[in-house]
């Protein structure tokens, strides 16, 4: 399918989980979004496999569960949507030195309880949290919320930022915080591009 296709196509460009599930819907850097690739469960179980939340093997076994039980299917990818819009009012609040909401912070609160009630405990050095055994629909969804939530318990939030030239937002690793564009290949050159074209027409007029 065309929409799962569209999925492997996007650059994970976010740095964090959580963020990158922020960046499944483009746009410009101010505004509402434009596109959106999840747009239905099986594009939401392509993406977490993309994103390396499942394996092949569970993401065959959850287009399976899609197939076999829609209801079960629908409701994973309705509240999908409710997180990721619930995500993208927190996270931008924060790259613009603001307070997420207190609704948007109570229903991540309530999915991480959810999540983690769906969760084991796996060693692996320390110990981490594990949904291998978690056959049900929403099993793609949950350690995104993970994801966010320790990002947001444990920073670094004052790292969090949008890109200037589109609305993909990520964590600015660089080491004097002055990264600005989501990837340098795409926005960063597109504006590279402008500023040549700019100066071209500003050295003609003269």
């Amino acid at each position: 399918m065309e929409t799962v296709e569209g999925v492997r196509r996007l650059r994970l460009v976010g740095g964090n989980l959580a963020l990158d599930f922020v960046n499944t819907r483009t746009g410009p850097p101010v505004g509402p979004p434009d596109g959106d690739v999840l747009t239905g469960y099986p594009e939401l179980v392509a993406w977490a496999e993309y994103a390396g939340i499942l394996t092949g093997a569970e993401a065959a076994r959850s287009q399976r569960l899609g197939h076999a039980d829609s209801d079960a299917a629908r409701a994973a990818y309705e509240r999908s949507l409710r997180t990721r819009e619930c995500l993208d009012e927190t996270v931008r609040a924060l790259a613009n030195g603001r307070n997420p909401s207190s609704s948007a912070l109570a229903r991540l609160r309530d999915d991480e309880a959810d999540a983690l009630g769906h969760a084991r405990l796996d060693r692996a050095g320390s110990f981490v949290w594990s949904w291998r055994d978690d056959h049900t629909a929403a099993r793609p969804l949950r350690p995104v919320v993970h994801a966010a939530v320790q990002l947001l318990t444990t920073g670094p939030l004052d790292r969090i930022k949008g890109c200037g030239g589109c609305r993909f937002v990520f964590l600015d690793e660089s080491k004097n915080r002055s990264r600005r564009w989501c990837s340098m290949d795409d926005c960063g050159t597109a504006e590279k591009a402008r500023r040549y074209v700019a100066a071209r027409r500003t050295r003609g007029s003269r």
